[in-house]
Order: C-alpha cells, then sequence, then structure tokens
C-alpha cells in the first residue's frame, strides 16, 4: 500500500522552510553600504575599483593601484582612510627615500646615552604609499618584512604593528623614466593588483559638475567615519568563518595549478595566490550577504589576485597578450564545481 505524502505536514517544501544565515552578515552589510556611499560622494563610478578595495579590508590584504595619472588613485585611498576611524599615513615614494625614511632608524639619546628607536611612517593601521615604483630597490624591499609578517626588525629587536595593518600602493604604468619595476617578490604581497580606467563621457561629464559644485570646499571635507579599528578587526574574524564546500577549494587549486601548466605563461603563481584568492572571495561573499563562497565569488576573486603574480612569455607579450586575458582563459576552461 503506497502512503500518499502529497500533503504531509512533515513534508519539506520553499514555503516551510526558513533559509537562515548561520553568520550574521547585517552589520557588516550596513556598514560596507556607508562606507560606499560616502567614497560615492565623491568619486564618480569606479565602483569594482570600491568593492576591491573594501574587500581587501575584509580579507586583511594589501593593493596595488595602476592608472594613469588623474584617475583618483591617491584620493580614493584618502577617502578610504577618511571612513576609518584607524591612524593614517602617506609616504610619497622618491628616487632619494632610503629604508630608513619609511622604518625607522636608532636615535642616540645623550640624556639616556642609550640609541633609541624612533618609529616611521610605516607604524600607522592604513599606509598609502605614492607611486611605490618611484623608490630603488633597496627602498622596496625593506617592505617585505612588513607587509608579509605585519612587523619590523631593527638591531635585533622586533617591533609589531598595530592591528589593522593595510597597505595601499599606487603605480603608474606609463611613466617609465625614474622609475624601478617591482620584482615579483614585492608584487607577491599584495593581495590584489587593480587597473583603473579612464571615465567614460557621462562619468566625466559629473566629475566636472561635482568639481565646480564645490566652491571653496575640499573633497573630504563632509566624509564621516564609519568604522572603527576594533570592527574591523571584528568583521575580519567574521570573514574567516565564511564557509567554502570542499569541491570549492579544490576549484581554486585547479586554477592557480594551471597558470603554472600554462604555455603561454613563463611564471605561474605560487601556493600564495591559492590563499589569496580563498580569503579574497570569502571577501566577496561577506559584501554581498553571503555566509558562504560560490564559484562567481571565486571567479570575481582570481583576476585581480592572479594578473601581477604570473608572467607572460616573451613570445605572446610580443603579440600583445596580457596576462588578465590569459587569466580569463584559464579560468574557462576549467570545470566550474556543481
Amino acid at each position: 500500500m503506497e502512503e500518499n505524502i502529497e500533503n504531509s505536514p512533515n513534508e519539506i517544501t520553499s514555503e516551510n522552510v526558513n533559509f537562515t544565515a548561520r553568520i550574521d552578515l547585517s552589520p557588516l552589510q550596513e556598514s560596507i553600504e556607508k562606507i560606499r556611499a560616502e567614497i560615492g560622494s565623491v568619486i564618480v563610478g569606479q565602483h569594482k575599483m570600491i568593492d576591491q578595495l573594501l574587500v581587501a579590508i575584509l580579507s586583511n590584504g594589501h593593493v596595488l593601484l595602476e592608472g594613469v595619472p588623474g584617475v583618483a588613485k591617491t584620493i580614493t585611498a584618502k577617502l578610504l582612510a577618511k571612513t576609518l576611524n584607524i591612524n593614517f599615513s602617506r609616504i610619497q615614494f622618491t628616487p632619494d627615500l632610503m629604508p630608513s625614511d619609511i622604518l625607522g632608524t636608532s636615535v642616540y639619546d645623550l640624556k639616556k646615552s642609550e640609541f633609541e628607536f624612533k618609529k616611521g611612517p610605516i607604524f600607522s593601521n592604513l599606509v598609502l604609499i605614492d607611486e611605490i615604483n618611484r623608490a630603488p630597490a633597496k627602498t622596496q624591499a625593506a617592505l617585505f618584512e612588513v607587509m608579509e609578517e605585519r612587523q619590523i626588525t631593527m638591531d635585533g629587536t622586533r617591533y609589531v604593528l598595530d592591528a589593522p595593518f593595510l597597505v595601499i600602493a599606487t603605480q603608474n604604468p606609463i611613466e617609465q623614466e625614474g622609475t624601478y619595476r617591482l620584482p615579483e617578490a614585492q608584487l607577491d604581497r599584495f593581495l590584489f593588483k587593480i587597473n583603473i580606467d579612464y571615465p567614460k563621457l557621462a562619468e566625466e561629464i559629473l566629475i566636472i559638475q561635482k568639481e565646480h559644485s564645490l566652491q571653496n570646499h575640499g573633497k573630504l571635507d563632509n566624509i564621516k567615519t564609519v568604522l572603527t579599528s576594533e570592527e574591523i578587526q571584528k568583521y575580519q574574524a567574521l570573514v574567516k568563518q565564511i564557509i567554502v564546500e570542499p569541491q570549492l577549494l579544490e576549484y581554486i587549486a585547479k586554477l592557480v595549478v594551471n597558470t603554472r601548466e600554462n604555455a603561454f605563461l613563463y611564471l605561474g603563481a605560487s601556493p600564495r595566490a591559492s590563499i589569496a584568492i580563498l580569503n579574497a572571495a570569502k571577501g566577496y561573499a561577506a559584501i554581498r550577504g553571503r555566509d558562504f563562497v560560490t564559484p562567481e565569488d571565486i571567479k570575481e576573486a582570481a583576476i585581480p589576485v592572479l594578473q601581477h603574480r604570473v608572467i607572460v612569455t616573451p613570445e605572446r607579450e610580443m603579440e600583445g597578450i596580457t596576462s588578465v586575458e590569459i587569466i580569463k582563459q584559464v579560468i574557462e576552461a576549467i570545470e566550474i564545481p556543481r
């Protein structure tokens, strides 16, 4: 005898299932929307870039902004800093900048008859490094330890930086005179490389209108603070808890391994890139209000994470093929988990 369960009260349907998020992300989402609104009151367009910066903060990663002069790289970083109630410092990289100008130096105190360490501008929560490729290799190398380990070692003493610690660096890809190309080891320290393009015509008109309406007011005058240092750290810890299914972890690994086996690439991505994609994908899920990662989050994170970590072969570079195009081909070649 067959039992009719069509109208059974215990049957699971879309009407009687309450999908509740396992992690409460509503306060985080509210804060993200407020930051978007504050930055959007000055910056026209560039929504993708703003989201990438927010994901980087939630993922506790550094960002390299690349674009021609005048596309709001520096002002965006300063606006973001203004929305966060944390210490902010700006370092203008120049050809004569020394490592001690960034990290700090030991000064002899005549009263105490001993050396005292004077901390440099890197001892901050959010550090804007303007035109990072203007400084020579030895100055760039001074950032290796601090960006990776959030500490510096000076005269045998270890100094741990206060959390959160984030670096936003800018560089101009066009100008070559008086610049020093960032080595692969330095580029690998950045979670994202974000390429900023020119605005469209409608956006350009709006930019001019906003500038005209400012009159004697500064761009940063009316920007409100949204998050404190403690809240940022709390949200970063929350993002770490975002759920990732085992098949998606395998999907990330396949993407990265494929870059090492790709005939168009001279250098593939390292395991650090796999971890970066994982953390960034969690960040994308969080700002979209989900407590789980989807393949779309991974695909969204893959290009800004990988494009500066791979090197195109000279033959393909001569043909005008870019790392972004190859990464897109890699993403399309890997089967999406179901």
